[in-house]
């Protein structure tokens, strides 16, 4: 608690925002974030869409594995079904605002069917089926050459909103930068609720919830479900951000990205979610930055580092799960608690 915050019931405790600190600091956060496009160059304008796409998915996983304890290797996969899905919806004339939470939808439905096998299996097990699921997603983005155009990709529709059309990175920033934060409370206030106590209790012992009278079934199927739905709310605006996508994208290596960004910023948290998101979107392109600045200079080293994304995404893990298995979020908290009880000692 912070020093001269006192609460006097529980549901100011449980409240977002429950200090005028915190709801002037989001405040500030909400209105330089949305000042972005006014002063960042195109690059940095592009960065931001990308992390804010990564952050919405992030989230959805989040509440899979982080949440609920479920591992899952096909959510690469559901970023295409996401994005395959705003595609055809696009071109069969049906308006933006109807096609991205119906490729939300329509993700959320493929979630349903491949978390079908959490009842009976878990852990590795669970793992395995759902890196299945993950193969035949893949094989139908290469086969189904009527929908998503093969091989050679399709392309996506600029997004319209009422005769507003998103036809460049700044503003499409604003299309991105609404849904995350959007689905950001959304995924706090789930947290807070009846679903959300009941998946970390799913999470923390699975037998022991059923005994309390949690629906064991349901509640998994919800956790892949909303998963999947911010997955395919991700790949739709993955879709509109591009305007074109091809199979390759969605590899195995988008899944492990996304598992690796919930390990290093925080399982179960949302601020984990933006953090591990934004640092493992950053990582490689300041390693691709730092290469390419000592091309002329130190060609030695920059041919060394270009490779390095992946090496790194796999130390980054290991160090997290030895160092700081909580990640990014337990350090933030840290400090926050700091200057939350200063003048007086932790």
């Amino acid at each position: 608690m912070r020093s001269g915050v006192y609460f006097e019931t529980f549901g100011a405790e449980e409240r977002l925002w429950n200090s005028p600190a915190s709801k002037a600091w989001m405040a500030i956060f909400v209105l330089a974030l949305s000042a972005l496009p006014l002063w960042g160059s195109d690059y940095v304008v592009a960065m931001a869409c990308i992390v804010g796409i990564h952050v919405i998915a992030t989230l959805g996983l989040n509440i899979t594995t982080g949440n609920a304890g479920l591992i899952s290797l096909s959510h690469g996969a559901f970023l295409g079904v996401g994005c395959y899905a705003v595609a055809w919806l696009a071109k069969a004339g049906v308006p933006f605002w109807v096609a991205l939470p119906a490729a939300g939808a329509i993700a959320a439905l493929l979630g349903l069917v491949v978390g079908l096998p959490s009842l009976r299996v878990k852990g590795l097990y669970l793992a395995v089926a759902t890196l299945a699921a993950h193969f035949i997603l893949t094989f139908v983005f290469r086969e189904w050459e009527s929908v998503t155009g093969g091989v050679g990709g399709t392309s996506i529709e600029r997004a319209r909103w009422f005769g507003f059309e998103f036809s460049n990175d700044r503003r499409t920033f604003f299309l991105i930068f609404g849904a995350a934060l959007a689905l950001g409370v959304a995924t706090r206030n789930l947290q807070r609720s009846y679903l959300g106590r009941a998946l970390i209790a799913v999470r923390e012992r699975d037998f022991s919830a059923e005994i309390l009278g949690i629906h064991l079934l349901r509640t998994k199927l919800m956790a892949f479900a909303l998963g999947a739905f911010y997955a395919g709310i991700a790949g739709g605006l993955l879709g509109y951000f591009y305007g074109s996508i091809t199979p390759e994208y969605f590899a195995l290596t988008l899944s492990v990205f996304y598992l690796a960004a919930i390990i290093v910023g925080g399982l179960g948290t949302v601020l984990g979610s933006v953090l591990g998101g934004l640092f493992m979107t950053l990582v490689p392109e300041v390693l691709r930055l730092v290469a390419l600045s000592s091309a002329d200079w130190l060609p030695k080293v920059s041919t060394l580092l270009l490779p390095m994304g992946q090496v790194v995404f796999g130390l980054l893990i290991i160090g997290f799960l030895v160092f700081e298995p909580h990640g990014l979020a337990a350090n933030w908290s840290r400090i926050r608690r700091f200057f939350h009880l200063w003048p007086f000692r932790t």
